[in-house]
């Protein structure tokens, strides 16, 4: 990633109120980009996006649903945008059962949505739809999905992204390519990171637990994904929206962004190290039976990552782990979050320089 390069360009963000979302938008405005947000309202609170007082960095920011076709075109038109990423979605597997309808319109018929706004807007020259790891069809292969296997899923929101990822192929092939628009979509793993508050997920909702005093009850604890700081995917969308900017057609498609094949751990392992860590942390297996159905094991191959653009983790996961409780740490003491989430996106982004230069 060249940081110099978004000085001064003007980016679209769906979903910047959320946790991924803040962490891009706050990246991007530190690199001097404009951004543009477009998103519901800070699905918790707190959220990263008050905590760190995104509002008042932003070029604007729209608080409405990307369901609302006629408010994100007026929004896209208003902004004028080079570059869009694409993170507006329902993003919890648990919550897709509850409200599948919910989930297959707002992650299907809204990126759907965000393309045609985006073609109907001339300036727009790269565009990234943020995915999932959970959209291919888990048949317990025992092997990490490469980007050319076969869509699917047994779940709402799983099901949600897969339809997403074909919804954004059809529009590269049928309209992107000759329109000059080029659009990639980037599937990464289990983030983590300081200020994600969401419900049922595994430390944000261990936080929580040590902050009551409460053992964390565990649903599947050998269930396996691929865990990785937010900021190991996010330099990969900028990286490749970089590239798709500068009109190389070879990198409109499916990406992975994954972390290490090590980092690839079983839920027990990530919660024992996170009690290696914090005093008076505890966890017990949930005894109920009404789970819904999860799949046991997630990994991705990132070859592709790594060879044509050149990315490649830098923080490995105990490195992950730390940094999320040194930011959970601060902001119970009160610290300024923005400064703090700054302090990690240098420290990560000086890693990344001295891996480069190493190679």
């Amino acid at each position: 990633m060249t940081p110099g390069w978004w000085r001064g360009r003007r980016v679209f963000l769906t979903g910047h109120t959320g946790f991924k979302g803040g962490w891009l938008a706050l990246w991007l405005t530190d690199m001097g980009a404009q951004v543009h947000g477009y998103s519901l309202a800070p699905p918790t609170s707190p959220s990263f996006f008050e905590v760190c007082r995104m509002a008042g960095s932003l070029a604007s920011s729209v608080i409405a649903d990307i369901r609302d076709l006629a408010a994100l075109k007026a929004a896209v038109q208003a902004a004028k945008p080079e570059v869009i990423f694409h993170l507006a979605a329902q993003p919890l597997v648990r919550r897709s059962y509850r409200d599948p309808l919910e989930t297959i319109g707002t992650n299907v018929l809204g990126t759907a949505h965000v393309l045609s706004a985006a073609l109907e807007c001339p300036g727009v020259r790269a565009l990234v739809n943020v995915t999932t790891d959970k959209c291919y069809e888990n048949i317990g292969s025992g092997r990490p999905f490469l980007e050319g296997d076969r869509l699917g899923g047994t779940d709402p929101y799983s099901c949600s992204k897969a339809c997403a990822e074909l919804v954004t192929a059809a529009y590269r092939e049928a309209f992107c390519v000759r329109a000059g628009l080029a659009v990639a979509t980037a599937r990464a793993g289990n983030v983590i990171g300081g200020g994600d508050w969401a419900e049922d997920r595994l430390i944000p909702d261990f936080l929580r637990c040590l902050d009551r005093g409460q053992p964390l009850a565990i649903r599947a604890p050998t269930a396996t994904r691929p865990w990785q700081h937010v900021l190991e995917p996010l330099s990969g969308y900028l990286i490749l929206a970089q590239r798709l900017a500068a009109g190389e057609a070879a990198m409109a498609g499916a990406w992975n962004f994954g972390p290490e094949p090590g980092d690839a751990q079983p839920v027990r392992w990530v919660v024992e190290r996170m009690c290696e860590r914090v005093a008076g942390a505890s966890w017990r297996i949930d005894s109920a039976t009404d789970h819904r159905h999860e799949a046991h094991l997630l990994e991705l191959d990132s070859t592709k990552a790594r060879t044509q653009l050149g990315w490649r983790p830098k923080w490995r996961l105990d490195e992950a782990l730390n940094r999320t409780i040194d930011w959970h740490a601060a902001w119970k003491r009160e610290n300024d979050m923005r400064a703090v989430s700054l302090e990690q996106i240098h420290a990560y982004s000086l890693a990344g320089a001295a891996a480069g230069q190493a190679r």
